[in-house]
């Protein structure tokens, strides 16, 4: 049990407890009186003791249930919480990740344009940080969007051109002009393409 749910427990208590001294005082005010009273007065005191006795448990069992209500209400409000919660910290370690794909497409840009002849150690070491960058995106659950040579999906590609020089089924990317991402199951950045007629 948790310390709000202890909390919570107290509180019911600290409302209870003025109203059943009450019904333990009156209780033994009239057993008290009872003591000299005739038979008779008795009973009809034991009837009134009993007419209360269940009225308080009537009372006390409504507590309680209204407390179990609430103890549900809030852990039902707890859990939506914590949902809420983890989704706003996924959109928002997408919207990172988001900002971090413009740099990685300059990484395949840079290392595409160096001519063959001048892939020495500097290049090896920018495709290393290219590398490096590419394991933390997959670390993250990024992945990208295979475009080249599928046919065209408008919740993962943005076609962007027609390439009617293409040979190639109807529909069917024939250039990706910038990579996809997604994340799971979120497209961060649909794939720019060119796709045949």
């Amino acid at each position: 049990m948790s310390s709000e749910e202890y909390r919570a427990n107290d509180d019911l208590n600290e409302e209870l407890r003025p109203e059943a001294e009450d019904v333990a005082e009156a209780a033994l005010v009239d057993a008290e009186a009872a003591e000299g009273q005739p038979a008779e007065a008795n009973l009809e005191e034991d009837i009134s003791l009993n007419l209360k006795l269940e009225r308080a448990e009537a009372q006390a069992e409504d507590y309680l249930e209204s407390l179990q209500r609430e103890r549900a209400s809030f852990q039902n409000y707890k859990k939506r919480i914590e949902a809420e919660r983890g989704a706003q910290a996924e959109r928002i370690r997408g919207d990172v990740l988001l900002r971090l794909l413009p740099v990685l497409d300059d990484f395949y840009r840079a290392t595409d344009a160096v001519p063959d002849d001048q892939r020495n150690g500097w290049y090896e070491g920018v495709l290393l940080i290219q590398r490096k960058l590419e394991r933390f995106l997959e670390e993250q659950g990024v992945s990208e969007i295979q475009a080249l040579g599928e046919r065209f999906d408008p919740n993962f590609h943005e076609a962007v051109g027609v390439d009617t020089d293409s040979d190639a089924a109807p529909e069917t990317i024939t250039e990706v002009l910038q990579r996809g991402y997604r994340q799971k199951d979120r497209v961060l950045r649909p794939a720019l393409v060119r796709v045949a007629p």
